[in-house]
């Protein structure tokens, strides 16, 4: 049986779109090089999988000097801020304060974050009641 398609990227499409980010328009060799240091996955599948990207929209595809260089079609920002809120919503049932105490409770926070945390939380505040 085939399985649904995601309306968010694979562990393996997200891991090319983070290269991609990180590094710019790139070619599937820079790609396949890239993942090389933690997956090892022959030249082929990941331009199987970069194929399959542009054909879902992640990734849009120009040719220069007689190959492709893959462009992101969305940015980290976007992505995250999608993937985060469907989490919330399946996970969470929609609550970002289910989510926070699970985070401050289960996470490792140093003091940096918390300090950062706090900051946020406070002018978030401020923002609401002016």
């Amino acid at each position: 049986m085939v399985r649904p398609s995601s309306r968010h990227p694979t562990e393996l499409e997200l891991e090319i779109l983070k290269i991609i980010w990180r590094d710019g328009p790139s070619s599937g060799r820079h790609v396949c090089e890239a993942l090389a240091g933690y997956r090892q996955l022959a030249y082929t599948s990941v331009m199987t999988i970069m194929n399959i990207m542009v054909d879902k929209g992640y990734l849009r595809r120009t040719k220069r000097d007689g190959s492709y260089v893959y462009h992101a079609r969305t940015t980290e920002k976007a992505t995250r801020r999608r993937m985060l809120h469907d989490l919330v919503d399946r996970v969470f049932d929609g609550s970002a304060t289910t989510v926070m105490v699970n985070l401050l409770e289960n996470g490792d926070i140093d003091s940096k974050e918390l300090d950062a945390l706090r900051r946020l939380i406070n002018r978030k505040a401020k923002e609401k009641s002016s």
